[in-house]
């Protein structure tokens, strides 16, 4: 009885600590608003919205023969990789169409693809709860017409792998169902650090040192220019922001209604934007600690990628040519290329040159540099 009667202590305690917690929330939530005194959007009112947007595809990349689930841009600006439920992980020359290297995989139920910073390194996971991890320089790989084979395994998740990002060829971060994000040595094969705090499935990280200089665009995981932070978000609809040096969630984001399944920082890395199941994309500002507006691309169900004014939150542009989903999309490191790829098997890249002109920004299909000196 006097066990039974503690225990009923502990709970009256943990239920008072809980309403404790949701006072502070609330005294936090409105002391924030009441320091912010007008909106972004309602700042923009006055300010003239962005022109159309038109847009064409500059290359289509074909080879896969299923749908297309992932891609990720090399830093040189020119290769990429994509990864299909055909079995195949394919790095592309973007320039050319050409591939470069199709590696086969052990399973097709791939999710997520990755490139290293340096261009030596490929890896991808899935299904199978392993990050794969392939090396482009390695005697196979360098040998161009030799098969690239699995250089690392990495096996501690519980779930299935749902995005990976190489920190530098030696680290890497992987996030899971299992709902814990973890950091690799790739050389040694083991797990050195794990990040828990979400309380549903990680769909998606952004690492700060992985964002382009153009337009911002939705990937699943994404370092900004800081290496010790980055973002995830969750089927918890959180965003969180993780300092790798800690292991410890610094700050955390609400504002959707469902699954977060993409995030991505904006350019300037003191932004991300965060796509979700609830139809929606938001902005949100690290400094501001709470949602902000600029400009995004998003894919759609409807075989589309809409690109979107947050600023005015009004849609500007809407890049067609796409037979099914679009599943992913990125920029380049130099925001002169967008990529799409889509479960129609191809993937696009849409070549972006923006003038002044008297009726504000113009996006046209021009030229790229590559075709200066590439002749098809």
């Amino acid at each position: 009885m006097q066990w039974k009667l503690g225990g009923e202590g502990t709970k009256e305690k943990i239920a008072a600590a809980r309403r404790e917690a949701e006072t502070l929330k609330e005294k936090i939530r409105a002391k924030r608003d009441q320091l912010a005194d007008t909106s972004l959007r309602a700042m923009a009112n006055e300010i003239d919205g962005l022109p159309r947007i038109m847009m064409r595809p500059r290359r289509t990349l074909r080879g896969h023969l299923a749908k297309i689930y992932a891609m990720h841009w090399s830093t040189d600006k020119r290769h990429l990789v994509s990864a299909s439920q055909d079995g195949k992980l394919i790095v592309w020359d973007a320039y050319t169409t050409n591939k470069v290297h199709a590696i086969p995989l052990r399973s097709s139920w791939v999710m997520t693809c990755a490139y290293s910073p340096s261009g030596n390194f490929v890896a991808c996971g899935g299904l199978d709860n392993i990050c794969s991890v392939y090396n482009l320089r390695g005697r196979e790989g360098a040998a161009g017409g030799g098969t690239v084979k699995v250089a690392r395994e990495l096996s501690a998740h519980t779930g299935y792998l749902s995005c990976c990002r190489f920190l530098n060829d030696r680290q890497i971060l992987t996030s899971s169902g299992d709902m814990t994000c973890m950091m690799w040595d790739v050389d040694a094969g083991v797990r050195i650090m794990e990040f828990n705090d979400h309380t549903g499935d990680v769909m998606s990280y952004v690492l700060l040192s992985s964002i382009s200089t153009g337009p911002g665009e939705l990937g699943l995981l994404s370092l900004g220019t800081n290496q010790n932070i980055f973002v995830s978000g969750a089927c918890d609809a959180t965003a969180k922001v993780w300092d790798i040096r800690t292991g410890k969630a610094v700050q955390t984001f609400v504002g959707h209604e469902s699954d977060i399944n993409a995030v991505q920082f904006f350019p300037s890395g003191d932004a991300f934007a965060t796509g979700s199941d609830d139809a929606s994309c938001r902005l949100f500002d690290l400094r501001a600690d709470r949602e902000l507006n600029q400009i995004l691309f998003a894919g759609y169900d409807d075989f589309n990628c809409n690109v979107w004014d947050t600023l005015k939150g009004e849609r500007v542009g809407v890049l067609a040519g796409h037979e099914n989903r679009v599943s992913c999309l990125g920029v380049s490191a130099d925001g002169m290329a967008l990529c799409t790829g889509s479960w129609d098997s191809v993937l696009k890249r849409w070549f972006l040159m923006v003038r002044s002109s008297l009726e504000g920004i113009v996006v046209y299909n021009s030229p790229s540099p590559e075709d200066l000196s590439v002749r098809r």
